[in-house]
């Protein structure tokens, strides 16, 4: 994004206005990020996000992407919120527990549709990097290298853990308690899906 480009250099330059520009052009993606994972606590953790990003704008390198800057920023908040809130704080495996488990509360804010529904509850049953990976790809039609630069991961690893995070996400899909008709929409249609809870998040 050459705009985000311009606007991060004047920021780091020291134009504060470039900076508000650069958060609320990107305000809407990192809540996004947040939504289907913590509920109600997604608006703090937008402003902690985005208040690490403002701590760290010195170290933004000039050929980086600031979306795949912000994204790694929320990650990195993500993980801290749920740690915060268990005992255990520093042995949780992102790599294999998701958000259901956890936040076993489901989410409800967004139930326009039944594809919808499982659709969100079989991305909050797989691990939540699986989860992140999955959501950057579809939902906000970031590439595989941008992908890497957020989660600090080589290209092909990226491109690897899509396809499995996929496979996982379908998975659990299949297994649920759905109708066979219902289950086969979902994952035959899940860019489409993937475009219809971008959009009600947006409205």
């Amino acid at each position: 994004m050459d705009e985000d480009y311009d606007l991060l250099r004047a920021w780091q330059a020291g134009d504060e206005r470039a900076g508000e520009r650069l958060f609320r052009r990107h305000y809407k993606l990192v809540l996004r990020f947040f939504h289907n994972k913590v509920g109600a606590s997604a608006h703090d953790l937008v402003q902690r996000t985005f208040l690490g990003c403002l701590e760290a704008r010195e170290r933004i390198r000039g050929d980086a992407s600031f979306r795949g800057f912000v994204f790694g920023v929320a990650r990195n908040v993500l993980f801290d919120h749920y740690r915060l809130a268990r005992r255990d704080r520093e042995h949780i495996d992102f790599g294999s527990v998701s958000a259901e488990d956890l936040r076993p509360t489901p989410s409800s804010l967004i139930a326009q549709a039944r594809e919808v529904e499982l659709l969100l509850r079989g991305l909050r049953q797989i691990p939540l990097e699986a989860q992140i990976i999955l959501e950057m790809y579809y939902w906000e039609g970031m590439r595989a290298h941008e992908i890497g630069e957020a989660l600090g991961m080589p290209e092909p690893t990226v491109r690897t853990k899509i396809r499995r995070a996929r496979l996982r996400l379908e998975q659990v899909i299949e297994e649920s308690s759905a109708s066979p008709a219902l289950r086969r929409s979902t994952v035959e249609g899940l860019e489409t899906w993937a475009d219809k809870i971008r959009n009600a998040i947006e409205s």
